[in-house]
């Protein structure tokens, strides 16, 4: 994983939920203080995006008050945790796009 801050979203559910069943979750501010702890503040926004991107790869849910929300949605108070094997099973596969030449 090349990207820090999400190799940090997933150290810190790693953490909290050490078996990947997407049943603990953390808060974005969590990993925006562990990268830099004194201006985490202009982190903050750089985590958010990332978890949504991780979310749209259906590598990640994002959720408030413990339920699925939509991205549209995604103001206030949220939480990152990882998708249960339900969810991983709902999830449409991948798309292969034409420049992903597996020849």
């Amino acid at each position: 994983m090349s990207d820090p801050i999400e190799a940090a979203i997933f150290e810190r559910l790693g953490k909290a939920d050490p078996q990947g069943l997407g049943k603990a979750s953390i808060e974005p501010a969590e990993v925006a203080k562990a990268m830099q702890p004194d201006q985490w503040q202009r982190v903050l926004p750089k985590v958010k995006t990332a978890a949504l991107g991780l979310m749209r790869q259906g590598k990640l849910v994002i959720t408030k008050k413990g339920k699925a929300i939509d991205p549209a949605r995604m103001k206030g108070v949220i939480r990152l945790r990882l998708p249960t094997a339900d969810e991983r099973a709902a999830m449409p596969p991948p798309v292969v796009s034409d420049d992903d030449d597996l020849d």
